[in-house]
């Protein structure tokens, strides 16, 4: 029997990554590969901890997904992620062919589609889903935290 899962749910397991994130010490962006109502692949922002400025949860959930399935397209996938993508994580989902992209809050200061929506896959579906309240709280409360302490990011 499969149990049918929704934006909500699939969204929840994003925000769980994303509070990952915030535990240690990242920011907190979280993001699952779904397919056929299973999650493949989840990730959160990992930036810090392997020290590289690419290592973005958008980018880790396809790079392990790729890994683990033997493939490099996902046009029947969709990514459900807490923060809407900057750019170099577009152009990757570009080239990746994700099938649709689902997001919780818009990011008005890196996000792709201040630059163009024409950056994602013509056939990518992209839309904004739940949990938006949820990630702006954690993004929030992350970077007043950083501030306080005087770390740079």
């Amino acid at each position: 029997m499969t149990i049918e899962r929704d934006d909500n749910y699939f969204m929840q397991e994003a925000l769980k990554e994303a509070q990952k994130a915030a535990i240690e010490n990242e920011v907190p962006i979280g993001a699952v590969l779904v397919l056929n109502n299973k999650i493949v692949a989840r990730s959160h922002n990992q930036t810090e901890l392997l020290k590289d400025v690419t290592a973005h949860a958008e980018i880790l959930v396809i790079t392990g997904a790729a890994s683990e399935l033997g493939i490099k397209f996902f046009e029947d996938f969709t990514l459900y992620v807490t923060l809407e993508p900057c750019t170099m994580c577009a152009g990757a989902l570009k080239w990746a062919r994700i099938g649709k992209i689902v997001y919780a809050t818009d990011d008005p200061k890196a996000g792709f589609s201040l630059y163009s929506k024409n950056i994602i896959h013509p056939k990518t579906i992209f839309e904004k889903g739940p949990g938006e309240k949820e990630s702006k709280i954690l993004l929030q409360n992350f970077f007043k935290l950083r501030r306080k302490s005087d770390t740079k990011y």
